[in-house]
């Protein structure tokens, strides 16, 4: 029986069966999936967290006749008459957790502005928000947008890169294909981290050039200064004689 399904609520349902039928703790433990002494911490009252009864009668995992078998019998091993149905995900916009929601806007404005080639629908889904706040966000209508500051939403925890890979990958197909005599579209296999490292490199590029351009203003402004000083200097010696 190691194959069997556990209830869908073992804790839950090993409360129950301790309250309200004769099964031995070694029956409940091997029917819940649970090891023996948390049963016997059940039936003390000694457990750390108090759960309350589920009944599996009405959720159609066991029968009471089942349940009569085994307490006629200790030896005997409880069936598992219906198996839980698996709970899956229902479709709808990914679950963000609280603390991490503030930063949604910075990796929606990220999305926005590297890969333009992602619909909104896919944004949506990937970091789990609203098309009302996309469109705010790319119109700038966002009541939050002097704040918004564009950051990798993979750095931000909002994916992970596998799935912003993916998503970027399935855009770029939908993308036409350029007319003849029109430069070709950059290499979508090129990372963000490649991009990034690109646009650190032009900015540190232009700070330097920025740099460079006001120390030339500087040392001309102190040129014309001293050069000014000098010829007052000399207008001044040109005076004395003939005042003298």
């Amino acid at each position: 029986m190691a194959d069997q399904p556990t209830p869908l609520m073992p804790h839950a349902t090993a409360t129950w069966l301790v309250d309200n039928t004769g099964l031995s703790f070694e029956q409940i433990a091997e029917f819940c999936g649970l090891h023996i002494l948390e049963v016997q911490a059940m039936a003390d009252d000694l457990a750390g967290s108090k759960y309350t009864g589920r009944d599996p009668l009405h959720s159609g995992e066991l029968t009471q006749e089942e349940i009569a078998r085994g307490e006629a019998d200790s030896e005997y091993t409880l069936k598992m008459q219906r198996a839980p149905v698996a709970v899956s995900r229902t479709k709808g916009p990914r679950y963000t957790p609280v603390s991490k929601r503030q930063d949604k806007p910075d990796g929606i404005a990220w999305l926005l502005r590297n890969h333009p080639e992602i619909s909104d629908a896919q944004i949506s889904k990937l970091i789990g928000t609203t098309r009302n706040t996309i469109t705010a966000i790319r119109e700038r209508s966002h009541w939050n947008i002097q704040n918004i500051q564009p950051k990798d939403p993979v750095t931000l925890g909002l994916c992970s890169q596998r799935e912003l890979d993916a998503v970027v990958a399935k855009a770029a197909k939908n993308l036409p294909a350029p007319e003849e005599g029109e430069a070709p579209a950059a290499p979508s296999g090129v990372s963000d981290r490649e991009k990034l490292i690109e646009e650190l490199r032009a900015e540190r590029e232009a700070n330097e050039k920025a740099a460079a351009e006001a120390a030339q203003e500087a040392e001309a402004e102190a040129w014309l200064t001293a050069k000014r000083a000098a010829e007052e200097a000399g207008e001044e010696a040109g005076e004395t004689p003939g005042e003298a």
